[in-house]
């Protein structure tokens, strides 16, 4: 996701859709529309009261986890 910054903060500011992680609850999936049947996939943690960015990148399918917004 070199150079897709702007990208990647867009999909933390402004999801379409967030999904909590199976296999972890302090995690969070963010997605956004990137063109018909591609997303942008933002991963981020909460630990402690602190937020922070796992990983990005861009996916045909969403991950499986607990639809948490929009509800």
């Amino acid at each position: 996701m070199v150079g897709q910054e702007t990208t990647v903060q867009d999909t933390l500011r402004q999801p379409e859709e967030v999904r909590v992680s199976r296999s972890d609850a302090n995690v969070y999936l963010f997605y956004r529309t990137e063109r018909p049947g591609r997303w942008v996939c933002a991963v981020a943690k909460r630990l402690n009261g602190e937020g922070f960015l796992i990983t990005a990148y861009p996916t045909d399918a969403r991950k499986e986890g607990t639809q948490v917004w929009p509800k």
